[in-house]
């Protein structure tokens, strides 16, 4: 009985995009530029909400790459900490109902938001995963990415459906 509940959590948290997300994340690394004062220590990505896939490809990944000078470490939580000094956040779809509280905290100190859920690319995240065609795709707000206090490349708007 045990084993079978087992699996049944697994697969409640198995996300068969998950390295595609992960790659994804990694990826955009290369076309923000954070403040200077983010620039040292490790290159924090904070995961909001539960997704075990996720957290697991981006640790493995962790192991082996790093942003510009800086190791990887991904941190995950249910709700928002506010000891974690994060590059990227990652709102979850279960969590998304933070987006507005979190886009007003992290104004202008850095962090890329990124989200998953349709809309949220227009309501604050600078990033936001959607299906299109069964494919991952993303959408990308420009404008909430200078909000949030980076400067972008205009390379990503080519890759992205852009929203502003």
């Amino acid at each position: 009985m045990a084993f079978s509940s087992l699996s049944f959590q697994q697969q409640q948290n198995f996300d068969p995009n998950a390295k595609v997300k992960a790659v994804f994340l990694y990826n955009f690394t290369r076309y923000f530029e954070w403040p200077e004062k983010m620039k040292s220590g490790n290159f924090i990505i904070h995961i909001i909400g539960t997704n075990n896939s996720l957290y697991n490809e981006l640790n493995k990944m962790a192991t082996s790459k790093q942003v510009g000078n800086q190791k990887m470490e991904i941190k995950s939580s249910t709700s928002l900490d506010a000891s974690i000094k994060p590059h990227i956040i990652f709102l979850l779809n279960e969590s998304s109902d933070m987006l507005k509280e979190i886009s007003s905290k992290y104004k202008g100190k850095g962090a890329l938001i990124v989200t998953e859920k349709g809309g949220l690319a227009k309501s604050g995240s600078a990033i936001n995963f959607v299906a299109v065609e069964s494919k991952l795709k993303f959408e990308y707000s420009k404008t909430n990415a200078v909000k949030a206090g980076l400067k972008t490349s205009d390379e990503l708007k080519s890759l992205a459906i852009a929203v502003d």
